[in-house]
């Protein structure tokens, strides 16, 4: 029989494989399209179930390849390569096997419960690899890679040979390569919209990782199950005759072949550019995440499931290949290029709809991040979805369906594998994200013109069309301004003057000046998200983060290490105490390093000689190196953003005190507005379990601090007092309010006991269970329940060496700074009267502190 790619192929009528029409079961309508009789369906809903397990999988170890190699944006890259890798060379293994056999689905159904059993082993194992990637990496570099790359890699190589198979195990009973490949291709992309939405919304929150693998891991199970009965069901139709060596891929085919893994690079460098465009439109938040990539793969659904179903009788099948290549480049160029405040309005319009359907903030916030992700990626990838049945039209055959479909799918994925590495790792770094959006639309043009130029009976319309679309694209690209991006995040973020913008693997940086009431102030984005800046409240809990630690240490610190950079102006507080001799900070991205230098107020940390910047994760940092601290510190950004809780976890905080010295603190940032206060009480109750010895202090109005250690945390008033006398140190926190001793100790809440009773029977954030990541959207107002209850656990702070006149002042001090807090709550309450007659006593007892005239708009 011909090969099913060319136009003469399409004319002829479909048969089987012994030269017959099709066969009986095999129902057409009219135009001769193939419709889903029962057996086809059960074989798509086994794929639907293996596409929502593998992406359930994949979800799961990029989260913990990142607690392996730390969330360091390069490494992670590598890694999750291993995935593709393992689906490329699956899908060209065993689609040649499947060939080869009779009753294919028996092999299906062996890799399904192979696909269960390693890949529950890969997630069990991975929880205890970091150590040993660490070690290997010291001992044999590069080699080290070999370690995750193979947990995640094997699972995934028979991961690829699920769709040759079934493929072939189909497509050889009804001839129709281009349409049940398609379809089959459309109810697997479809599984894994499910999957991606089940992992963050409903398995993770619920079962944690292990229960979450174990899940997939059923569902993989019951796609095994699955097809064991199907292939002993319907006795006259289960075996599909073994084809012989069947000869090589016509010029044609390779060509094709060789044309959709260009295709699939670029693809997957659209991905990488969407990722970090789409930031200013969305949020950090797991969900907005989740709900990308399900529009994403609802594209490719899409698109896959509407060309199914005429494939196999399109006549110009070299030239609808080309023209959809074309197609998906120039509308993803375009998206960006008309992005605009009417895109803000339609997220806002929708996501009001649907709380005023449902109530919850939760469905209006994935309903502005559909409208968001709708509006950039969907069209594009409809037009990649419709491309994979259009190549298999061009390159598979009735008598070799499972070596081409797995060819198809190997050098894709392959060609996947390779565009996301030079986009992430050159481009981006090089050209920045608009620029390499329109290189990128400008390469599927020229693919598209190549297909139709190489191709055989390739109308002239469509060939005009595709060259237009070239045109066309070249256009945008050379119109659409490289700053576009940059300009539109300060409209989506209060406006500004932008004085930093970068663009690189790792995310967008940006700095603006801002303006607030009588204020001037800078502010620092990464990926589009505010991450601090240098409001005199801002510095106020930075500076307390590095100095308030020191200043109670109960030994003589000499060491410091900071995690996350940010501003710089916790990492520059540690160059004003001026006892320690060894100050390290680890952060992630080089541009958050070199943005610090528009930050004065962080005294030049990024270039003074005594800091020591080690560009990588924090986690990361604490694995390969077994120096110790008297102090470790963090500020990275929220818990609730996306990979964070990796610094937040029960888990984490174990590894740090593992790099405390004798008498070391450690001291983390606890934000009260970002998280639900059940919420806060779960980060609590995971900072307890690790460190014996606990303290709480408020440090900003919106901010705590937490300070662990695991040994007796004692507050010596005359050590304290004579630290603060520097200076340095005075200069320092004078500046934002904290002008003595007193004050200093004013901040004080409470001890482990007042911490236990808060915490009470909330569960641990631990990377089994990141429960923070996955927690309900903030409720309106919650700092107004959350600060109240963490402030009833005030006690008085258990002083040593302490006079009387210490112990008023103090006191004297937390009265005014409380009356502060309690204006701030009734501001936020909307209570006029109770804020005026606060605002009167603070201003009577404190009016000339820095810190309450400047959040009074005096300062």
């Amino acid at each position: 029989m011909p090969v099913v790619k060319a136009s003469s192929a399409s004319r002829e009528k479909p048969r089987d494989s012994s030269g017959g029409m099709k066969r009986a079961g095999q129902r057409a309508d009219k135009t001769g399209h193939i419709r889903f009789d029962g057996r086809t369906a059960l074989f798509a809903l086994l794929l639907f179930c293996s596409g929502a397990a593998a992406l359930i999988y994949q979800v799961l170890w990029i989260k913990q390849l990142s607690l392996v190699v730390g969330i360091e944006v390069y490494s992670i890259t590598i890694a999750v390569s291993a995935f593709f890798a393992g689906l490329a060379a699956g899908g060209a293994v065993f689609g040649r096997w499947a060939d080869r056999l009779s009753r294919p689905i028996r092999l299906y159904a062996a890799l399904e419960s192979g696909i269960a059993l390693l890949s529950v082993a890969a997630t069990l194992l991975l929880e205890h690899t970091a150590g040993a990637f660490v070690f290997l990496q010291s001992k044999a570099g590069a080699l080290a890679w070999a370690l995750p790359f193979l947990l995640v890699g094997v699972p995934a190589f028979l991961m690829g040979g699920t769709l040759p198979v079934v493929v072939r195990a189909r497509a050889a009973v009804s001839a129709r390569v281009a349409s049940v490949g398609g379809s089959f291709y459309a109810a697997n992309t479809a599984g894994g919209i499910a999957g991606a939405l089940l992992s963050s919304l409903v398995l993770l929150p619920w079962l944690g990782v292990r229960g979450t693998a174990l899940a997939a891991a059923a569902l993989n199970l019951m796609a095994g199950i699955g097809a064991v009965i199907l292939d002993r069901s319907f006795e006259s139709h289960r075996n599909a005759p073994p084809f012989a060596e069947s000869s090589a891929l016509s010029n044609e085919a390779k060509i094709a072949l060789a044309l959709y893994a260009v295709a699939g690079g670029i693809a997957l460098g659209y991905e990488v550019v969407w990722s970090q465009a789409m930031a200013q439109f969305m949020s950090t938040r797991v969900f907005a995440f989740s709900v990308m990539l399900a529009i994403y793969l609802l594209g490719l659904f899409t698109g896959s499931a509407i060309y199914a179903r005429f494939a196999d009788k399109v006549r110009d099948a070299w030239g609808v290949f080309g023209l959809l290549i074309a197609a998906a480049g120039l509308t993803a160029l375009l998206e960006i290029a008309c992005l605009g405040l009417w895109q803000l309005k339609m997220q806002v319009w929708a996501g009001q709809l649907a709380f005023a359907m449902t109530g919850s903030e939760f469905a209006r916030m994935c309903a502005l991040f559909a409208v968001a992700a709708l509006g950039v990626v969907f069209v594009p990838t409809v037009f990649l979805g419709a491309a994979f049945p259009a190549a298999l039209r061009l390159v598979a055959g009735v008598e070799r369906v499972g070596r081409d479909v797995g060819a198809v799918v190997a050098w894709n994925t392959a060609g996947g594998i390779a565009g996301m590495l030079l986009t992430g790792f050159l481009l981006v770094p090089a050209l920045g994200l608009v620029r390499t959006l329109s290189l990128l639309a400008i390469a599927a043009a020229m693919l598209g013109a190549l297909a139709v130029l190489t191709g055989s009976n390739v109308s002239r319309k469509m060939q005009w069309a595709v060259f237009a679309i070239g045109l066309v694209s070249i256009a945008a690209g050379v119109a659409t301004q490289p700053d576009r991006l940059a300009r539109l995040l300060l409209t989506t973020r209060g406006g500004g003057d932008l004085i930093f913008y970068q663009e690189s693997r790792g995310g967008t940086v940006a700095v603006a000046y801002q303006r607030s009431s009588d204020h001037v102030f800078r502010r620092l984005y990464i990926q589009g998200v505010s991450n601090s800046g240098d409001t005199l409240p801002s510095m106020r809990y930075m500076r307390l983060q590095a100095l308030l630690p020191l200043l109670i240490h109960r030994g003589e610190p000499r060491s410091a290490l900071v995690i996350g950079f940010g501003t710089g102006i916790t990492t520059g507080a540690l160059l004003r105490y001026p006892h320690l001799e060894k100050r390290v900070c680890a952060e992630i991205l080089p541009a958050v390093v070199r943005a610090g230098d528009l930050f004065p107020e962080n005294y030049d940390a990024a270039h003074d000689p005594r800091v020591e910047i080690r560009m990588r994760d924090g986690r990361e940092e604490l694995l390969r190196s077994r120096e110790t601290y008297d102090l470790i510190t963090l500020e990275p950004p929220p818990p609730s953003a996306a990979g964070v809780v990796n610094l937040y976890s029960r888990d984490f905080y174990a590894l740090a005190g593992k790099r405390l010295a004798g008498n070391g603190l450690f001291a983390q940032w606890l934000p009260l507005t970002t998280q639900n206060d059940e919420d806060t009480r779960s980060l609590v109750r995971s900072f307890l379990d690790v460190f014996p010895y606990a303290s709480l202090w408020t440090t900003e109005m919106n901010e705590m601090l937490l300070v662990g250690s695991y040994a007796p945390i004692e507050l010596d008033a005359r050590k304290i007092a004579a630290r603060f006398a520097d200076p340095g140190i005075t200069t320092t926190l004078s500046a934002v309010g904290v002008r003595s001793p007193a004050a200093l100790l004013a901040t004080y809440v409470t001890g482990r006991d007042g911490l236990v009773r808060y915490a009470a029977d909330a569960a641990p954030v631990t990377d089994d269970h990141p429960r923070i990541e996955y927690a309900s959207w903030v409720r309106p107002k919650e700092m107004t329940r959350t600060l109240p209850e963490l402030l009833k656990l005030q006690e008085e702070p258990p002083l040593t060496n302490a006079d009387d006149a210490l112990r008023s002042a103090v006191a004297a001090e937390r009265q005014v700074l409380f009356d502060f807090y309690a204006a701030g709550m009734a501001a936020y309450n909307g209570d006029r009267e109770l804020w005026s007659r606060m605002i009167a006593r603070v201003l009577a007892q404190g009016g000339h502190n820095p810190y309450y005239l400047w959040i009074m708009g005096g300062g």
